[in-house]
């Protein structure tokens, strides 16, 4: 006689978990975890998201409306006065291109060498600042009270104020002892827009410099100085390496920052002045013309040259700006 066993049933068999199915359970755990945080933080970040949408995401899209069409003025296929803007698709901005582009291109060389120039020396500037706060002196607050003094003033008077020492028979003739017609057109009035642009903003970087030296353990100094290194090889192998990261931000902020001067060149020398004219400038300037058209496109034009800087500046230099995500792999 054969006796037969049946298999037990499935319900009765012990649960075996494996390694890989306690991985993959940890892994869902995790995912539910991170989308909860994620419709948080949307949450969270949704008022922000409305603001800049009504006043960046609008304005932009308009202006990028506006400048596909033209001025208003005859219409040469009837002789009549245009009562409306006319569709011009791309001329704005091929115009730039042509004869008529001279004075757009001069403008865009003009944003890039005050930019350039500016942002180097308040970098170099803003560094020396920052290890100057940063030093156990006596009276360190009234030190960083007068370097950040001049970040705190409006640029209107900022423009005020050196437009008054640069005048004619103001302070710096005086000093240097010539007679130098710092508002009028030539290089001369780029030095007067870059000094003023320093002397306000260079400050800022040295705050944000002064915030990356504040978490620099003063064990890291005492262990270098006990192998030997001197105040400059501390600096370059030390202090600046481990406050890159905030310049790096300082840098981005003040280049885009600069991209858009308008202000200050505006009050200290003047509108239409060919030395110092920036796209921001001749913007206004289309613009108070009435015409609009060319105004948006040289906007829409300097929106994406300030993008494409900053994207350029987060690819080249994201790993030092923006901290990586170090993915955790379940074995």
């Amino acid at each position: 006689m054969v006796t037969t066993h049946n298999p037990p049933d499935s319900l009765d068999r012990p649960e075996v978990k494996t390694p890989g199915s306690a991985g993959r359970a940890l892994r869902d755990r995790r995912r539910r975890a991170t989308s909860g945080e994620g419709r948080l933080g949307a949450l969270l970040v949704s008022p922000t998201l409305l603001v800049l949408a009504v006043v960046v995401l609008y304005p932009t899209i308009v202006a990028l409306k506006d400048s596909f069409y033209g001025t208003p003025g005859l219409d040469p296929r009837t002789g009549f006065v245009r009562d409306h803007d006319p569709f011009v698709g791309a001329d704005n901005y091929t115009a730039i291109f042509g004869a008529a582009g001279d004075r757009f291109w001069n403008a865009f060389w003009n944003t890039t060498f005050l930019t350039v120039t500016t942002v180097t020396l308040e970098t170099v500037l803003g560094i020396a600042m920052a290890l100057i706060m940063h030093r156990a002196l006596r009276g360190r607050a009234v030190v960083r009270a007068s370097i950040l003094v001049p970040w705190a003033i409006p640029t209107a008077v900022t423009g005020l104020l050196w437009r008054w020492i640069f005048n004619s028979d103001g302070v710096a003739n005086a000093l240097i002892g010539r007679q130098i017609l710092w508002t009028t057109e030539g290089f001369h009035a780029k030095v007067a827009v870059i000094v003023a642009d320093v002397w306000k903003t260079a400050p800022f970087i040295g705050l944000l410099v002064l915030a990356g030296l504040q978490v620099i353990s003063k064990e890291v100094y005492e262990a270098a100085r006990m192998d030997g290194a001197g105040a400059l090889r501390q600096f370059w192998s030390i202090t600046l390496p481990l406050v890159k990261p905030a310049l790096l931000v300082a840098v981005l902020f003040r280049t885009l920052d600069a991209l858009r001067m308008f202000d200050l060149p505006y009050i200290l020398i003047g509108a239409q002045k060919t030395s110092v004219e920036t796209l921001s400038m001749l913007a206004q300037d289309q613009a108070a013309n009435v015409r609009f058209g060319p105004a948006a496109a040289y906007a829409v034009i300097l929106f994406v040259y300030v993008f494409l800087i900053a994207l350029a500046f987060v690819r080249l230099l994201g790993a030092d700006v923006v901290p990586r995500r170090h993915k955790e792999v379940a074995a």
